[in-house]
């Protein structure tokens, strides 16, 4: 089967500038469907995401275990490429499912735990009170999320951890200029 030609840019230039457009090859592939068509996709992902409400809550307790459990054997065995890598991977985990579970605030603590498990020059070197914090912060908003919620005090301690991540990381950084950036950057989880 031959492959077909891509279409190619167009320019047009004008006195003061040009407009250069790029064809798209997906519009061949939109489908319209009929305003009478009774079938809505967006719907019938959010109906189906709604009958899994009811497991949320047992994955995201899942996911706090594993991460206690990455943590536990960092503090038993000491940071290694497979402790980093798992306690990392938990976190980053909890980063990307809690909003969807209903746990954005632990979403918000998790990045922060991601954030120096990816800055810290030297793991040994971490506070190890740093990292329970974190971890503590997690299980914590996971098991009263409905009580301190109503109160503000998980977006605050979520904030809180941040601002001392920050501040470890910024400090331990100093001599990394690289990597000051990334550090200083905005927390790309949304808000809760």
């Amino acid at each position: 089967m031959a492959r077909r030609k891509p279409p190619q840019l167009t320019v047009e230039t004008f006195a003061d500038h040009q407009v250069i457009s790029q064809p798209n090859p997906l519009r061949k592939l939109v489908q319209h469907v009929d305003d009478k068509d009774p079938d809505d996709p967006v719907a019938r992902a959010e109906q189906a995401l709604a009958s899994l409400a009811g497991e949320f809550k047992g994955w995201m307790q899942a996911e706090c275990e594993r991460l206690n459990a990455a943590h536990a054997t960092v503090r038993r065995d000491g940071w290694n490429a497979e402790s980093r890598d798992e306690l990392f991977r938990a976190a980053h985990d909890i980063k990307g499912d809690a909003a969807t579970f209903g746990y954005p605030t632990a979403a918000a603590a998790a990045e922060s735990l991601c954030r120096i498990i990816e800055h810290a020059p030297n793991l040994d070197q971490v506070p190890d009170d740093l990292i329970l914090h974190h971890v503590n912060a997690i299980q914590a908003i996971f098991r009263e999320q409905r009580r301190i919620d109503a109160m503000g005090v998980a977006d605050e301690l979520s904030r809180r951890l941040r601002r001392v991540a920050d501040d470890y990381l910024i400090r331990a950084n100093r001599d990394r200029p690289e990597h000051l950036d990334a550090i200083m950057s905005p927390s790309i989880v949304p808000e809760a």
